[in-house]
């Protein structure tokens, strides 16, 4: 997600594999109720890029926020976005819990993020254009709530274009992390090449060396790695447009069993970006699509989510679109 159009495609051209790539106030008083049943399921503003946490009997939902005016075919996207739900239906929105302004090191260009709790805080991931680091980075920032605010936990970016060897300056995107079985967390990330690193406990640090995930053929961006019956999922978005093909592992170090695509091109949106979660007794799909109204679009995207469902071997059934959405969850 580049901030001007016509670059985003030049840069796509580049890579091989296309990536399609004034901050209003943060938001005061009390949320705003909940929105209305089916896909999309926010419909009060474009939201792109999802990411998802479950506390308890409760989901929140992290989106970045495309906020490009109708007559611009680029991306603007200066905040992310926080929503709960209890049902996966009725989603509210909370006050702006983030700004690429919160990064004093950061320029602009609030994009794909994931929040993660653990020892009591929550850790917010999230990819940006860095102030005097030419290229992509990724910042944490923390909170004592779900629902925010954040704040930056370093003063400085976790990760830096030039800690990764690319011939682009937008490889170090999309993180998503995850804590194993045995209290190990780890960061992924990347565009055209999947990296991945230890975390320290505290979270905001690495804890070892950078390394390169292999057995994702025709790796373009997006990585979301999760846990579901002993097996560890590495899906991510493939080619351009994009669709999400996934992986399979024993271990979250690999090695990776490519299974296939998962889920197909969404809607009118060059991009796929996808969350999984498993929330009272099913599994869903969080994704964005260029759906809402005659202005949605690659560049104003809407998140939708439908059910997700395995086989018993424990691959993934390829995800049905839909426009009707998910029940109440109960």
């Amino acid at each position: 997600m580049h901030s001007n159009a016509l670059s985003k495609f030049a840069l796509a051209a580049t890579a091989g594999l296309g990536l399609l790539l004034g901050a209003p106030a943060r938001a005061q008083g009390p949320a705003a109720a909940p929105a209305a049943a089916g896909n999309p399921v926010i419909k009060t503003k474009y939201t792109a890029d999802p990411a998802a946490m479950v506390q308890g009997g409760t989901v929140y939902l992290y989106t970045g926020h495309d906020e490009a005016p109708n007559d611009q075919e680029r991306y603007v996207m200066h905040e992310w976005l926080c929503f709960s739900s209890t049902d996966m239906v009725h989603w509210t929105e909370h006050p702006v819990p983030l700004k690429v302004s919160d990064f004093a090191w950061a320029k602009d260009d609030a994009w794909a993020s994931q929040v993660i709790a653990r020892n009591g805080k929550f850790y917010w991931y999230a990819a940006v254009e860095h102030g005097t680091v030419r290229g992509k980075a990724i910042g944490v920032a923390v909170a004592d709530n779900p629902a925010g605010p954040f704040k930056d936990a370093r003063g400085s970016a976790l990760i830096t274009n030039d800690m990764t060897e690319s011939k682009i300056t937008w490889d170090d995107i999309d993180p998503t992390v995850i804590v194993d079985a045995k209290g190990q967390a780890y960061l992924f990330w990347g565009n055209t090449n999947c990296h991945y690193a230890k975390l320290k406990a505290n979270m905001t640090e690495l804890d070892g060396p950078i390394m390169n995930v292999t057995g994702l053929p025709r790796f373009t961006e997006a990585p979301w790695v999760h846990q579901h019956n002993g097996w560890y999922y590495l899906s991510y978005a493939t080619e351009f447009p994009e669709k999400i093909a996934y992986a399979m592992s024993r271990s979250v170090e690999g090695p990776w069993q490519y299974k296939g695509i998962l889920n197909e091109l969404a809607g009118n949106s060059n991009t796929n970006h996808q969350a999984i979660i498993d929330f009272k007794g099913k599994s869903y799909f969080i994704y964005h699509n260029g759906g809402m109204n005659e202005h949605g679009g690659s560049f104003r995207r809407s998140v939708c989510i439908d059910y997700l469902n395995y086989n018993p071997d424990g691959t993934i059934k390829r995800v049905q679109m839909t426009t009707e959405g998910v029940q109440p969850a109960k």
